[in-house]
């Protein structure tokens, strides 16, 4: 059993920066792939970026160059830097783990979901 919590969601002005934590507790948190999805007003819940229990690292292209996915299993703590924010940025932001099979952009591959942070971009 994995639990999870997001933090560091809040309002930013476009071209600013927002660092999200995902904090997990339970066991053998290493041995899980994280992602974190986003989720906007009437849109379905879409990838953003993903790493592996070995740090590799997955990114929709919108946000290549823009977020940046990294984990601290010392600290069960996986982070998402986005930089350079965009009003179409604004969603609740979800953190997820998993080990199913398929790839990392699917939601199905993951068991583990919190309860989500709110980022707003102003224009």
């Amino acid at each position: 059993q994995v639990q999870l919590v997001e933090s560091g969601g809040g309002l930013v002005q476009a071209g600013g920066s927002l660092g999200l934590s995902c904090a997990a507790s339970g066991r053998a948190f290493s041995s899980y792939a994280v992602g974190w999805f986003r989720q906007g007003l009437g849109k379905e819940r879409e990838f953003v970026a993903a790493i592996s229990w070995s740090h590799d690292t997955y990114y929709t292209d919108s946000m290549k160059g823009r977020f940046t996915i990294s984990r601290d299993n010392a600290k069960n703590t996986v982070y998402l830097q986005m930089n350079n924010l965009k009003p179409e940025d604004k969603a609740v932001y979800y953190c997820a783990a998993g080990q199913g099979p398929g790839t990392y952009y699917s939601t199905s591959i993951y068991g583990y979901w919190g309860q989500g942070t709110q980022v707003t971009v102003s224009s």
